[in-house]
């Protein structure tokens, strides 16, 4: 029997073109996230907008786990809007900010949401950094095909993120270490 999930419209100005912008908002119970809010707004301009809000907050986390074959490319990794994802031998940190989306993906996944980065980089043509980018292009080819071992991190301030593998390393994240994380969240305050 299938639980009919409740959906919610609204509708705003599409930032694009200022015609009508519809919303849908549908909240859900998934597993390793607990209850979230998925949010997708389509204008007929092609405007498009999607994201998954997670309304619960646990302690900090830190996870870790290293790639050593290339089966561990298939490694399920969570990201939350308030997680962030470190690949220390690449030096690659990909923090939150107030665009961050979150997403359930693979080690392999991630590997190419930072070769596309690295693809936007070649394109802007500037030396030093499009030499960079392609040597560290090459070390990713490498891990891809089971030659080079990676560490990949994820810290979570709302513990919302995780890297789900029985040899991923979880921990708690001090008061402290959580407190150096950005989060992505926008705070207004009012005096």
């Amino acid at each position: 029997m299938n639980k009919e999930i409740p959906l919610t419209v609204t509708r705003s100005t599409c930032p694009l073109c200022n015609k009508e912008l519809v919303t849908n908002w549908v909240e859900q119970d998934i597993p390793f996230f607990g209850e979230v809010m998925h949010i997708t707004s389509l204008c007929e301009c092609g405007f498009r907008y999607s994201d998954t809000l997670i309304m619960s907050q646990r302690e900090p986390v830190h996870f870790e786990f290293t790639v050593k074959s290339m089966d561990d490319l298939n490694v399920r990794v969570v990201r939350s809007t308030s997680g962030t994802i470190k690949i220390p031998e690449l030096g690659v940190d990909i923090e939150p900010g107030p665009a961050s989306e979150s997403f359930i993906s693979n080690i392999e996944g991630v590997l190419d949401r930072v070769e596309e980065i690295l693809d936007m980089v070649i394109r802007w043509g500037e030396e030093e950094k499009t030499e960079r980018a392609h040597e560290l292009k090459c070390i990713i080819g490498k891990i891809k095909a089971g030659e080079s071992e990676v560490t990949i991190v994820i810290e979570d301030p709302m513990g919302n993120s995780a890297i789900i593998a029985e040899k991923a390393i979880r921990r708690r994240l001090t008061d402290e270490e959580a407190a150096l994380l950005k989060t992505g969240i926008v705070i207004f305050e009012t005096t």
